[in-house]
Parts: structure tokens; sequence; C-alpha cells
């Protein structure tokens, strides 16, 4: 129970495959964005880590929802 809870604090470090599953794509997708810069992501030793409340407002920027006029 206490690792729901754990799993859904916005500041929390996603890994590799959190991050793909999250975004419903392949691990693989999540790292060649990393290596391009394209999605924010830093080391912990030899391990991607992801911020969840970063990854969120990145995905904010990216997204191109627009409102209908």
């Amino acid at each position: 129970m206490m690792a729901a809870h754990a799993a859904s604090d916005p500041g929390e470090l996603k890994t590799l495959d959190q991050v793909a599953q999250y975004l419903n794509v392949n691990k693989f997708t999540v790292y060649r964005l990393v290596i391009q810069k394209k999605i924010p992501a830093f080391k912990v030793g030899s391990q991607w880590r992801f911020k969840q409340d970063v990854l969120d407002e990145w995905l904010m920027s990216k997204s191109n929802i627009r409102k209908k006029t």
C-alpha cells in the first residue's frame, strides 16, 4: 500500500522502464530521446533517472493541444 502512495509522489525519481511505461513507448525510444537531449533526464551512476514533475512539465510543453476558437 505504501508503494502505491510513493509512486504518486511528483518528486519521485523514475527509471527508464517506468518512463517508457508512463509514455506508452519502448524503453529504447526513451533512451534515444534522452541521448538526443529531447527529454529531460540525468544519470545516477550508470543509470538514467527522471523526475516525475520535470517529465510532466516537459510533456505539457511538447503537447500540441490547442483550444478551438
